[in-house]
């Protein structure tokens, strides 16, 4: 592809429930809207933060539930399986690249993850969230230097994810700048109203989208925010009523951001499910960067440069 070239790219990104709890469901709801976004032209499918098989929402309830956990880890998503292939098979099968989040099953740990699957149902990038947030600990592990590489080349553009609050990792950003995205997918669980009673503005659907516009800002990069939905079926099976947060129904904000920080789709109600589509031009990305390149020609790395360790730790070394 020239870089130099414009290019008119179809995005869309989901704010839907997903299958709680249920693995099987899951991946099924995945291909149903891999296939629904290619019939409506996208090149590219987004999906929130553990889309398979839901973001853990009693955590803000409760420290520990053995049962849910047990469940949990029985429906979340091994990297090679019959379940993730099923999906490589529905992105191939369709001809678009699909940015999904999920929990990652490995062993007996759980991993916050992200894979990029290109339009031949190729997995081309598996990343995992580096530092589980605050309850997510409970649950999640942390991941290890493999996951810094989080931006791939697909055949239309590069293409980078990250989850939830690692939008507000000021290193582990400027790591991904540097990888030259154009296109960065921010998965999100479910948002809700800053007015919560005990909840940070940070943590709100208000926060967590001026974090995906910063982001967009600094990297020069249309941003994918995509979201899940809370219904009260998910405040029941996970006995949420008495949380901080997600316990109403709703959470939805899914949206598509240009690389100046501004809102380029229409909202979808909170409760409603759908995809939000946008023809994006990768021209907006240069134009931008000519006033604005943070990785480029405004940065002074004589005075400020970024260090990172990119080498794995096994468990077993050789000593």
């Amino acid at each position: 592809m020239d870089q130099e070239q414009a290019q008119s790219i179809r995005v869309a990104v989901t704010q839907c429930e997903p299958a709680w709890l249920d693995l099987q469901s899951s991946v099924q709801k995945t291909c149903d809207l891999i296939k629904e976004a290619q019939e409506h032209g996208a090149q590219l499918v987004a999906f929130p933060e553990v889309w398979i098989p839901g973001y853990p929402a009693w955590i803000w309830s409760r420290p520990a539930d053995p049962e849910l956990h047990v469940k949990y880890m029985k429906n979340s998503l091994v990297l090679e399986s019959p379940e993730m292939k099923q999906i490589q098979a529905a992105s191939a099968e369709h001809g678009i690249s699909v940015s999904l989040g999920f929990s990652e099953r490995s062993g007996n740990s759980l991993f916050i993850a992200q894979v990029t699957i290109d339009c031949q149902g190729k997995i081309v990038l598996h990343r995992r969230k580096m530092k589980a947030t605050h309850m997510e600990r409970t649950i999640f592990a942390d991941a290890c230097a493999t996951s810094l590489k989080s931006v791939v080349q697909l055949p239309f553009a590069r293409v980078g994810a990250l989850s939830c609050w690692e939008h507000s990792l000021p290193l582990l950003k400027y790591n991904t700048h540097l990888q030259n995205e154009q296109i960065h997918v921010g998965a999100w669980p479910p948002l809700f109203s800053g007015s919560d009673k005990g909840q940070l503005w940070s943590m709100s659907r208000e926060g967590c989208r001026t974090l995906s516009q910063a982001y967009a800002i600094e990297a020069g990069s249309f941003v994918l925010h995509t979201t899940a939905v809370l219904s009260r079926k998910g405040i029941d099976l996970m006995r949420t009523e008495s949380g901080i947060v997600m316990h109403t129904p709703g959470g939805g904000s899914s949206a598509i951001i240009g690389p100046d920080g501004r809102i380029l789709s229409a909202d979808l109600p909170e409760e409603e499910e759908g995809i939000i589509y946008a023809d994006i031009d990768l021209d907006e990305v240069l134009k931008v960067k000519g006033f604005l390149d943070t990785c480029g020609h405004y940065s002074r790395p004589d005075l400020l440069w970024l260090g990172a360790n990119t080498d794995p730790r096994p468990l077993k070394r050789d000593v």
